[in-house]
């Protein structure tokens, strides 16, 4: 068996990972496994993608993975059995999971020819996410384009410099679709207090949030120049910003940043 990637999970991030490079082409379903807990998981997702699937994670190591991918629950990590590590031996180690330093990824699996810590986000499920990752040692060339490739299959992708840089992104990219889902949340209210249809606030809401940042990609201009062509002099979204400021908007975001990423740090360290 000419196994190459194995998947540890087999949940939303790790199915849509496994199904994206299965729509490229890239790699074969007999050339991908998943093993996961007993919650049925990765058996839908042997039965919808045609991958191997192994109830235990020492029967896939067998196979002798060219990558091994870490998609479980952080608090599994320390429930997979000791010879996984000795097993593992000579593999690329690959965690998605947050809050797991390359530290602990190191302990873990010493006998590695390299580990990975990154940080996807949950439009990833969608092909539309932001990951930042970092190798433990300097990567192979042929390792980094491996890496690159899993991870581009979830959307933008960054290798960065630092581990901090890992707290940083799960501050932004990381925890920041729930800043925007709130945003609509609190878009939604304001249509319906103003005296919208609930189900029409709602739908203006979704469709002026994904508008704006589809015209914030395509254009390719700074948020900053589409506030201003928006906001005539004394019109109604000048009275609108007026009214939140600004510069008030950013300190709270800046403030929500900070308090993430110094969450992100503690779990880390804990």
């Amino acid at each position: 068996m000419n196994l190459r990637i194995a998947f540890v999970g087999a949940g939303k991030m790790v199915s849509a990972i496994v199904k994206s490079l299965l729509r490229s082409e890239i790699f074969d379903p007999s050339e991908i496994a998943c093993c996961s807990a007993q919650d049925g998981t990765s058996e839908k997702l042997s039965e919808e993608t045609g991958i191997l699937r192994f109830d235990k994670i020492e029967g896939m190591l067998e196979s002798k993975p060219d990558v091994l991918v870490l998609g479980c629950k952080p608090q599994q990590l320390a429930q997979l059995p000791e010879s996984v590590g000795q097993s593992s031996e000579n593999a690329l180690v690959l965690s998605i999971m947050a809050g797991i330093t390359l530290e602990r990824l190191r302990s873990v699996f010493p006998n590695a020819r390299n580990v990975v810590r990154s940080m996807p986000n949950t439009p990833g499920q969608v092909g539309a996410g932001a990951t930042g990752f970092l190798f433990a040692k300097p990567a192979q060339k042929t390792d980094l384009e491996l890496i690159h490739q899993i991870l581009s299959s979830l959307g933008f992708v960054q290798e960065v410099k630092e581990e901090g840089d890992i707290d940083r992104i799960t501050a932004i990219s990381g925890s920041g679709p729930a800043y925007v889902f709130e945003f609509a949340c609190a878009l939604e209210e304001a249509g319906k207090d103003i005296g919208l249809e609930p189900s029409l606030a709602r739908e203006l809401a979704f469709h002026t949030i994904t508008g704006a940042a589809k015209l914030m990609k395509e254009s390719g201009l700074h948020p900053e120049e589409l506030r201003n062509r928006v906001t005539s002099p004394n019109g109604t979204t000048q009275a609108a910003l007026e009214s939140f400021s600004a510069d008030a908007l950013r300190e709270i975001v800046r403030k929500a940043a900070h308090a993430a990423r110094n969450r992100s740090i503690e779990l880390s360290n804990a």
